[in-house]
């Protein structure tokens, strides 16, 4: 199969790419800032809104996977005008598009948020739902399958966003870790190589043509939850440190999920498993795996 990866150097994209390369041609676009040379793919370095670099690529793929599209032309600058043909076009959306405040869990038939959100969490998710109208138009308008795939909180080898990592960071060099005792909120997440292993399935499957897929693992976690499965999974003595949101704020402590039970969104993986086959792996084995991968680095 020839893969076209536009991004793919960090984390999900990462993963994706050590993995496809295996089997696949693999030929990366980006800014070349992580490279993924050793991995034996070809790689440019170019900026995705430069128009002439897509004109002048003139090879056909079978596959795009579309790992760092946010704003509005994003996807629509490559389709038209990138000089090869493409049979499926994959794009890395979000679960964050579901319209707030649905109760229960959101399945890929919820309505999309179309209200203006403040802050950089409100462009991003109006980025997003721009470009999976966008994507459809465009692959109907050229006769190119799609697939869009909605990650919940992603985590996992690699994650150097401040979530887990910055908690597995405190306990490792620190040797202490917050609990949070007065957070109500309950999110989901995924795990790295399941995302991964989700693209995989979705490319030339005719299953998955013209569709959309939520992956989140089955358990719902809590600030308590993750503390607990964290604790569990580490292998060294540290300190419990039992504090409320207000004193992890005033100490600058990360809270990168949802705090409260207002800011709860949860979501349906079922169509994932039932069209795709997917299974998640256990949040206590998906936790073990990234606290052992990220000890050895901060263990450095």
């Amino acid at each position: 199969m020839n893969i076209l990866v536009v991004g793919g150097s960090y984390f999900l994209g990462r993963v994706f790419v050590m993995g496809a390369a295996e089997t696949d041609k693999v030929t990366l676009v980006n800014r070349g800032t992580y490279s993924m040379e050793s991995f034996k793919v070809k790689e440019y370095r170019a900026d995705r809104h430069n128009i002439d670099f897509w004109r002048g690529i003139k090879e056909n793929y079978d596959v795009i996977v579309d790992f760092c599209a946010y704003n509005k032309g994003d996807i629509s600058q490559i389709l038209e005008n990138i000089g090869g043909s493409i049979r499926q076009y994959i794009f890395i959306s979000t679960v964050d598009i579901y319209r707030r405040g649905i109760s229960g869990l959101k399945g890929e038939d919820t309505p999309f948020e179309t209200r203006n959100i403040a802050g950089d969490a409100g462009s991003y998710i109006t980025g997003k739902v721009a470009l999976e109208q966008e994507l459809i138009e465009q692959c109907a308008a050229k006769n190119i399958s799609y697939t869009v795939l909605r990650p919940a909180i992603l985590y996992g080898p690699y994650n150097y966003a401040p979530r887990e990592s910055a908690y597995i960071q405190m306990l490792v060099q620190n040797r202490f870790l917050p609990k949070i005792t007065d957070a109500d909120g309950r999110f989901q997440f995924v795990y790295v190589k399941d995302a991964a292993t989700a693209i995989r399935k979705c490319m030339l499957n005719e299953t998955a043509y013209n569709q959309a897929y939520n992956l989140c693992q089955d358990e719902i976690s809590t600030y308590s939850s993750f503390f607990d499965t964290l604790k569990q999974a580490a292998d060294i003595e540290f300190t419990e440190l039992s504090m409320t949101m207000a004193e992890a704020e005033a100490k600058q402590l990360p809270l990168p999920f949802p705090l409260t039970k207002a800011e709860t969104e949860l979501y349906s993986n079922q169509k994932s498993k039932a069209e795709l086959g997917l299974n998640y792996i256990d949040f206590a084995e998906g936790m073990k795996r990234t606290y052992n991968a990220f000890k050895k680095v901060f263990e450095l």
